[in-house]
């Protein structure tokens, strides 16, 4: 329901799929960020260059900002995952003639509520900068909040993930952007298509061939906010905040929650931090990862935002039953940790170390391994032979295959024809 934005607050939509990978809204960051330069250019302010970026920020912000002509500052986080703006009042400071935006994700990527985002746009204005707000994070928003409120200048959606168009593997990605007036004249123009509010003279150019994104894929949208109306999608963003808080509260006693927000809740998402497992038994978060396949789970965001951990976020789609499920197999996980503490079982060869276990794995004649087949493939009891997903492969060695590149190109000789080949002969 857009009408809850303010007045000033003008939607326009980018096709994303213009990108040959486009699985997240880059598009519209660099369609905000282009639209922020040429309106700061306009106004004789082309030496503002510099953006700043939280490390807790999404991932595509920084490339977004090179890519818009910007140069990266980056902004630390306080102990509880939180802007530090200490740092950032430093950096506004000596970067002041020369700023140019400041890109926030609110939610941050961290799992928190950035409290004193209000504070942070106002300094950004202050001192001359335009502040981006991303919006990959949206759906521990919807029908809570408005962006608008906080004082950004650019809104944006992630139309997957908040809006129902699938998530991941390669795309569609749709990132439609939200402006405040006094840069509508710089979003993006069409040769063909009229544009609302664009300036064709002052606008950046044309950044998608379907000016208003694909009409295949943004029905989906359309539908799923029709269907859900505004009490159902105030009702998702409850549930998805709620869903992440269920599994922190399960999980803090036996894993580290690295970030929670003053009141000691996380947002939609939240990290578990098992890097102290790499110095207690040898473990990592690629071994937890490989090892929830024997559990029947896809492993959750690895090593991102911060190197070493895992980010989990339920969002509204999951009942508790599966999330109990999900809590078991980390709790059955940690407790192989345990063992692998204590002396009970060896720091190299465990369940870990040797997962994912592959139904060629454990049905091979031969089993040399110091723990059981039972406890590799069926390691709770929820997991039953009928409806076990098995691993197609077991564990590689994916460093070396990173480090030892073979080529697989055939030779030139391979694409000659047969012509060229008689004619060679003769």
């Amino acid at each position: 329901d857009f009408s809850r934005y303010p007045e000033d607050c003008v939607f326009v939509f980018h096709d994303l799929s213009v990108f040959a990978v486009s699985s997240s809204g880059a598009q519209g960051e660099y369609a905000g960020l282009a639209a922020i330069k040429a309106y700061l250019n306009s106004k004789g302010e082309s030496a503002r260059t510099v953006c700043l970026i939280p490390k807790s920020a999404h991932g595509t912000n920084p490339a977004s900002a090179q890519m818009a002509g910007m140069k990266v500052q980056v902004v630390e986080v306080d102990k509880d995952g939180n802007i530090d703006l200490a740092h950032l009042t430093a950096l506004v400071d000596k970067h002041k003639a020369n700023l140019a935006a400041m890109m926030v994700t609110y939610p941050s990527t961290f799992g928190v509520f950035e409290e004193k985002i209000r504070d942070v746009c106002e300094l950004i204005h202050k001192n001359g900068g335009q502040v981006y707000l991303d919006g990959a994070n949206m759906n521990a928003q919807v029908g809570l909040c408005r962006p608008g409120d906080y004082g950004s200048d650019v809104s944006h959606l992630n139309l997957h993930k908040t809006f129902c168009i699938p998530h991941g593997g390669g795309g569609p990605g749709m990132g439609p952007i939200g402006v405040k007036a006094h840069l509508a004249p710089f979003l993006p123009s069409h040769p063909v298509v009229p544009m609302y509010s664009v300036n064709a003279s002052s606008s950046l150019g044309t950044i998608s061939a379907a000016p208003w994104g694909s009409s295949a894929i943004l029905p989906i949208s359309w539908a799923y906010i029709k269907m859900m109306g505004s009490k159902g999608l105030a009702h998702a963003t409850e549930v998805a905040i709620l869903n992440a808080n269920y599994m922190a509260k399960r999980l803090e006693g036996h894993y580290k929650v690295l970030y929670r927000g003053r009141k000691g809740f996380v947002a939609h998402e939240f990290i578990l931090d098992v890097r102290p497992f790499k110095k207690t038994a040898n473990i990592e978060a690629v071994d937890v990862a490989k090892r929830l396949q024997d559990y029947g789970f896809h492993a959750p965001t690895m090593s991102w935002p911060v190197a070493g951990t895992l980010m989990i976020e339920p969002t509204e789609s999951e009942d508790k039953a599966e999330m109990d499920r999900y809590c078991d197999a980390l709790l059955g996980i940690r407790q192989e940790i345990a063992d692998i503490e204590e002396g009970r079982m060896d720091s190299r060869v465990n369940p870990l170390k040797m997962a994912p276990h592959s139904l060629a794995c454990i049905a091979s004649s031969t089993w040399d391994r110091p723990y059981s087949r039972e406890l590799a493939a069926f390691p709770l009891p929820f997991i039953r032979p009928e409806t076990k997903f098995w691993p197609s492969i077991s564990r590689i060695d994916d460093i070396y295959g990173d480090q030892h590149l073979v080529c697989t190109c055939p030779p030139m000789e391979a694409y000659e024809s047969p012509y060229e080949e008689k004619r060679a002969s003769s």
